[in-house]
């Protein structure tokens, strides 16, 4: 089973969503819409057998992640 090819994804100095493989160090694609660049990672993910996505606010933090299918989502576990 393939490694899951999780990415992040942020807006840059230019005012362009980025979707980027986690510490690939540059963009996979440049996006005009943070919803835009979504799509193209969950697509991507999908295709590459899953993963997560970290969504990052204005801020730099992260405000969001969603696992893709067939990434490994975590089960629920009390506690």
């Amino acid at each position: 089973m393939s490694k899951p090819q999780d990415r992040t994804i942020y807006k840059n100095e230019d005012g362009k969503w980025v979707n980027e493989k986690h510490e690939a160090g540059k963009a996979s694609t440049l996006h005009d819409t943070q919803e835009e660049a979504y799509k193209t990672a969950k697509e991507m993910l999908h295709h590459q057998g899953g993963g997560e996505i970290s969504i990052k606010g204005l801020d730099g933090q992260i405000r969001e992640k969603n696992t893709i299918a067939p990434g490994n989502d975590p089960v629920n576990v009390p506690g």
